[in-house]
């Protein structure tokens, strides 16, 4: 082979060296230590138990108020965008085991079939969780060689939900997450994959956008503490609204508390209630009920006192540790 050929050979070599783009995936490498020696280093580290009750949250709405879709639309109370977040929320919800969600978005569904069984009751809960998909969209983007080709499609999307409560209507909290998917192909000297539309790049980035809601969620109910209802006092046993499905154990110390006075504030109109007082301690000692719906707690009261006269105005809530 003479100088020429070899010149061209080396040419060539650089040029595919220069051209393939597309990522390749990292190799994962074991760590030093086997996988049994990891676990057992793992459980050897005994971390504190944070106890915390389930909180009953209910999705009210969640709807699309992106561009996205919006002229593909035939009829204008679907809103496919808006109602697969709710069910990825609803999902995400019940899978952090911290959470019992009731049904609001499909609340004329809930309340037919309540009918046709005989049961027309619906579950109060702590706070509803209004949201949207504000922000969604898709790109399109790469480069272009001598003999080679990448296509990237990224999807981004942008959740905002608020979240209210119940008893006041007043919205206490609003939270903002945002994800993105992305997908990447290409060609070289006309081989390598071809670059489709990529449909599950919009569930991606929703899924994660709800992810990256979540955790601020998660952490803002854990700050507030666990409220409950009283619902009878009898012989001196306190009956309360919530049991061993929202985490509640034989055992656990409760503090009766006391509403304050109802104030109206002459600089801005509205009425603000004083702050609460406590005046008992009560101790968990049985359950009743099966199901969500009607469960419930009896506890005996541990010091103070807690009078029937003030049923209306007085509530239990979790011992902040």
């Amino acid at each position: 082979m003479n100088m020429l050929n070899y010149l061209i050979l080396g040419v060539v070599a650089v040029i595919f060296a220069g051209c393939a783009t597309v990522s390749i995936p990292t190799e994962q490498v074991e760590a030093p230590a086997t996988q049994a020696e990891q676990v057992k280093a793992q459980a050897a580290v005994q971390l504190p138990v944070v106890k915390g009750y389930k909180r009953k949250v209910a999705i009210a709405r969640f709807s699309n108020e992106s561009n996205y879709g919006r002229s593909l639309m035939t009829d204008q109370d679907y809103d496919r965008i808006g109602k697969q977040a709710s069910d990825m929320l609803a999902a995400k919800l019940i899978m952090t085991n911290k959470f019992i969600v009731f049904e609001r978005t499909d609340l004329s569904k809930v309340q037919r079939e309540q009918t046709i069984s005989g049961t027309a009751d619906l579950v109060g809960v702590d706070a509803l969780i209004i949201g949207s998909v504000t922000e969604f969209g898709r790109s399109t983007g790469g480069k272009q060689g001598f003999m080679s080709n990448t296509k990237v499609q990224t999807a981004r999307a942008k959740v905002e939900a608020r979240l209210v409560d119940v008893k006041t209507g007043q919205a206490f909290f609003s939270v903002a997450g945002v994800g993105e998917a992305s997908t990447e192909t290409g060609t070289i000297a006309g081989y390598g994959s071809r670059a489709e539309y990529d449909a599950t790049l919009n569930d991606r980035a929703i899924s994660a956008a709800i992810s990256d809601m979540l955790d601020k969620l998660v952490s803002t109910f854990a700050e507030r503490s666990w409220k409950t209802d009283i619902l009878e006092i009898q012989d001196g046993l306190v009956f309360i609204s919530g049991g061993q499905r929202q985490g509640i154990m034989v055992g656990d110390i409760l503090q009766v508390m006391e509403q304050g006075a109802s104030v109206k504030s002459k600089q801005s109109g509205f009425e603000i209630n004083l702050p609460a007082k406590k005046t008992a301690e009560i101790r968990v000692a049985s359950f009743f009920g099966d199901t969500e719906n009607n469960e419930g707690s009896v506890c005996e009261i541990s010091s103070g006192n807690v009078n029937a006269a003030s049923l209306g105005k007085i509530y239990v809530e979790e011992v902040k540790k």
